[in-house]
């Protein structure tokens, strides 16, 4: 019987707004990398004037994966984004492949950093000892676990109110460093001899906007995902471009380029001390804890729905067990499975390196998902069509080669690491055939 106000694939309530689905992919995208990266941008790009435009070109790939994602996720409207499109269009097998780096990895390894990132820059305010750093990362995760087991509508509140917390000290730099600065913006030097090239810069920029995908694993669960999905990821991802610009244009103003890349992560607070005093340090801390933790609520909200989907269609161990919801309409057992896989990375020590291995693997994928829509295009009459992706085939070609330069860039500059990650990807290749034993479906 259908249940209204429910996703008819599933049990999930449809109660995720424009608002809140909004501030997602901004709170997602907007960690600590908008305060991190400048340095690292300018260096590899080599002047300030090359920087900017490593930062547009970044936003503009991203800003045409997220159009190109945005017309799939209309089209195939299900919990569990890209996984449910990719199962849709090449089939189980790909399907549960991302899933599976989605669900064992890339999920809780972030969950997992971010706990850690937000205890370590929480205690010094409360002069807590070091030994606080793992208990009150794992409570942290455990709060808002908790918070987002109780329904889409509690996390999305939480999003919403950490999205605009963090913009709080954004605006405040970029309105007094361009008003108060007199620093030379354009063609400083990074003061390095040498530059990695413009190439290397914008895939810095590119980590600093990785994030965005998260709302398509939510689409199953909006009020009306065929105008809702679009908006929100052409006006999330242009407050972020945006964010991102501004920022660096007001810090050029207040520092120099090469003292940026000195500085390196310790610029933003030095250019906020400048403008407001000793409070100004404090003020970049708070505001890089705001955004840690909205982006920590934006993980542990998307990611679980993407377990849920793969244990709908019986697609990992115990699938019985993990497509189950709470009476709150919330896939409890999913958040319960990847709050227990993030504490295993907490304890284990910092799992950058593990993110960092996933982040290679899902931008194939990306790739995979990016091709999906010229398939389903043949297969979709216009009519058909609630959102289309606008100038097509340019935006997609776009997403498309971006993906495959962050691919080609990683495999070129750490082999080994690669390698790896490839190696992780398939140790759930023996799973897949234990779960479809027996099976004939060579497809979906």
């Amino acid at each position: 019987m259908h249940q209204q106000g429910r996703n008819d694939e599933n049990n999930l309530r449809r109660d995720l707004g424009l608002i809140p689905a909004t501030a997602l992919v901004v709170g997602m995208v907007i960690g600590s990398g908008i305060f991190m990266k400048p340095g690292k941008v300018i260096l590899a790009a080599g002047d300030s004037t090359l920087a900017l435009t490593a930062w547009l070109i970044g936003g503009l790939i991203t800003l045409a994966a997220g159009l190109t994602i945005a017309e799939l996720g209309v089209q195939i409207p299900k919990t569990g984004g890209l996984y449910a499109c990719l199962d849709e269009v090449y089939g189980k097998f790909w399907g549960y492949l991302f899933g599976w780096v989605q669900t064992v990895i890339y999920g809780p390894a972030l969950v997992g950093a971010l706990g850690l990132y937000f205890s370590s820059l929480l205690i010094p305010f409360f002069n807590g000892a070091e030994e606080l750093k793992l208990p009150l990362a794992i409570g942290t995760i455990l709060f808002l676990s908790t918070v987002n087991s109780l329904g889409t509508r509690y996390g999305g509140m939480i999003q919403s109110g950490a999205t605009v917390a963090k913009l709080v000290p954004i605006v405040l730099i970029v309105v007094f460093g361009l008003w108060k600065g007199n620093t030379q913006i354009l063609a400083m030097p990074s003061g390095a001899s040498e530059s990695a090239g413009m190439g290397a810069a914008v895939l810095a920029t590119l980590w600093a906007y990785d994030g965005w995908i998260g709302v398509g694993f939510v689409a199953g669960e909006m009020k009306n995902p065929a105008k809702m999905l679009p908006r929100a990821i052409i006006i999330g991802l242009g407050t972020v471009i945006v964010a991102y610009f501004a920022i660096n244009l007001a810090l050029l103003h207040v520092l120099p380029a090469a003292e940026i890349v000195t500085q390196g992560k310790l610029a933003a607070g030095s250019a906020a001390a400048w403008l407001f005093g000793d409070i100004g340090g404090k003020l970049i801390n708070i505001g890089i804890l705001v955004s840690i933790f909205g982006a920590l609520n934006g993980y542990i909200l998307t990611c679980p729905r993407v377990s849920y989907a793969m244990a709908l269609r019986r697609q990992l161990p115990a699938s019985s067990l993990l497509s189950r919801t709470s009476r709150f309409g919330t896939p409890l057992n999913a958040l319960v499975m990847q709050f227990l896989l993030a504490v295993l990375f907490v304890t284990l020590g910092d799992p950058d390196r593990l993110t960092d291995l996933a982040m290679f693997i899902i931008w194939g994928f990306y790739i995979l998902g990016f091709a999906a829509i010229f398939i389903l295009r043949k297969k979709t009459p216009p009519e058909k069509r609630p959102y289309s992706v606008p100038a097509y085939p340019l935006v997609p070609v776009v997403a498309i080669v971006g993906s495959i330069y962050i691919v080609v860039s990683t495999m070129i500059s750490n082999p080994a690491d690669t390698v790896l990650a490839l190696g992780l990807t398939a140790a759930g290749i023996p799973f897949y055939w234990m779960l479809n034993r027996g099976s004939n479906q060579t497809g979906r």
